[in-house]
């Protein structure tokens, strides 16, 4: 069986909010986010980690444009750097990239469905919904203290 999880995070990939933020705007996301007919409500995952870790996409990632040159990035080079960080994170969002050899930062990559990097993250498994407006990411970055944006992963 496939998930969906519609992840919030800051648009600082290092920022991260106190607990008190946190909980309000997980809060929003929830009655934002209701869960199917009948009272099934959805799961909320409110996460901090420890090091910059990735939120992507998953089968949804159609392609990568480097930010430098405009070419296409093999999907294959960002699979296996996400598998070498699996378990660790990131130290740095830095890169050397393999078209050109450009050195940029993974969060300035070009992601067809958007990716993202993130010490702090609210999930929502299965929504039910689509994407949140931008009046509503707005809703949800002022209870965070933080502007947000948004990814959604097909796994």
């Amino acid at each position: 069986m496939s998930d969906d999880v519609l992840s919030v995070i800051p648009t600082d990939p290092h920022w991260q909010p106190g607990q008190d933020s946190a909980d309000r705007a997980a809060s929003i996301v929830a009655g934002l986010a209701p869960g199917l007919p009948g009272g099934v409500d959805v799961e909320v995952d409110v996460i901090w980690h420890d090091t910059l870790s990735v939120v992507d996409c998953g089968e949804n990632l159609q392609k990568i444009g480097c930010p430098c040159c405009g070419a296409s990035i093999d999907t294959e080079w960002w699979a296996g750097l996400l598998e070498t960080h699996v378990d660790d994170g990131f130290a740095t969002l830095a890169v050397v990239v393999p078209c050109c050899g450009a050195s940029t930062s993974l969060d300035t990559l070009d992601y067809d469905w958007p990716c993202g990097f993130a010490r702090f993250e609210i999930a929502v498994w299965n929504p039910e919904r689509g994407l949140f407006s931008e009046e509503e990411l707005t809703i949800i970055g002022d209870a965070l203290g933080h502007p947000v944006r948004q990814v959604r992963a097909h796994i």
